[in-house]
């Protein structure tokens, strides 16, 4: 006689609640219009009924309502369902109406107390009265369904509190797809749109001062070149297709170097790192590049690579602390991913160094360095 859903469409919940009221009321009433007794009785066990029957047409209003509303209705509809059950009526079956709307507007433990007191005190009564013997199936069968209500209420119950962690899980996965997507086109644009920049330059200064026509058109042919490759990539990084390469990272920076006048002092191959850590510390190396044409004022950059770490350093302008920007930050969660820290400090000296380790599982590499390339004169 309880009801199927915990929060039942208002659309179709008054016609589900008079059918399941229907064998309550239905004596109920017949037996209030067959007495002939005193008028006053018969009145207060009208209103008695129909103000059992109304809180149990209504219990879907207060599922929005605060705890105490919930337990001032929950605990005026158990005592009526008690009197009418006891005082009146003396049918445990009408009891089910309250305790199912306990087990579905409580939380679950006060709903097994209150549920639990009202049954026992029903079985007391009927002790003390000699009907237990006669009555003892039909208590069984209350109390069966009252656990089935009770249960029921917390499969929905847990049944939406899955539907809001998974509302919460696509939520996060969008936000984890901007941040995804808005780091790989910084890494990407950022160095792309730099060493486009740069070229252009170059290419306006030679024909600012030499007219150096055919070194103009090459510079201007590898700036088309440029636009058009960081354009295939963009798509490819928004499908996330995208793999950075680090031999390709290194040949990039050479060129984003040299377009810039810096002198590199680069590695001539990366097969002492780690397979696995190739695409992050490509990602490390763009950044860094990156960083080194836009603000260092550099003249020479080193890089230099081991097997699980990667160190770039400039003899630029190096201030006292990194600004973690998006650059930085992206870069600190891509390497934190794969189990590593970045660290971006000043030069003794002057200049700047960006380190990247990503210590093997176990911490058995991190102690066996590859051959490094590079280095300061």
């Amino acid at each position: 006689m309880g009801p199927i859903d915990p929060r039942p469409r208002k659309a179709r919940w008054p016609l589900f609640g008079a059918l399941f009221l229907l064998p309550y009321l239905i004596p109920a009433t017949r037996g209030l219009v067959e007495d002939h007794g005193p008028l006053l009785p018969r009145i207060l066990t009208a209103l008695l009924v129909y103000a059992y029957a109304a809180c149990y047409m209504g219990f879907p209003l207060v599922f929005n309502r605060s705890r105490r509303v919930k337990f001032v209705f929950g605990g005026g509809m158990l005592l009526l369902g008690l009197v009418a059950t006891v005082g009146f009526v003396s049918s445990p079956y009408i009891l089910i109406y309250a305790t199912a709307t306990i087990a579905f507007v409580l939380p679950p433990a006060w709903a097994l107390i209150l549920d639990g007191a009202a049954l026992g005190l029903v079985a007391l009564v009927l002790l003390g009265t000699d009907q237990l013997s006669g009555d003892v199936g039909d208590l069984i069968a209350v109390v069966s369904i009252t656990a089935a209500m009770f249960f029921m209420a917390n499969l929905a119950r847990a049944i939406r509190r899955l539907e809001q962690a998974n509302r919460e899980i696509a939520v996060l996965a969008v936000a984890n797809e901007r941040e995804r997507v808005a780091r790989d086109l910084h890494d990407l644009l950022g160095h792309s749109l730099t060493t486009i920049t740069v070229k252009a330059g170059v290419a306006r200064r030679v024909l600012e001062t030499s007219a150096d026509i055919p070194r103009a058109v090459q510079e201007i042919r590898e700036v088309e070149g440029l636009t058009r490759t960081a354009l295939s990539d963009v798509r490819a990084t928004v499908s996330e297709y995208r793999e950075v390469s680090l031999p390709a990272e290194v040949a990039g920076a050479r060129a984003a170097l040299r377009a810039a006048e810096i002198e590199a002092d680069l590695p001539n191959a990366v097969d002492n790192v780690r397979a696995e850590l190739q695409s992050t510390f490509g990602y490390v190396l763009r950044e860094a590049i990156t960083n080194v044409v836009r603000h260092s004022g550099a003249k020479r950059v080193c890089v230099r690579l081991g097997v699980d770490w990667l160190e770039i350093e400039d003899d630029g302008r190096g201030g006292e602390e990194a600004v973690a920007g998006n650059g930085l930050r992206g870069l600190s969660e891509r390497v934190a991913a794969a189990g590593g820290t970045v660290c971006a400090q000043p030069r003794p000296g002057g200049g700047w160094r960006v380190r990247a380790e990503i210590p093997a599982p176990g911490g058995t590499a991190a102690a066996v360095r590859g051959e490094t390339a590079g280095g300061w004169t």
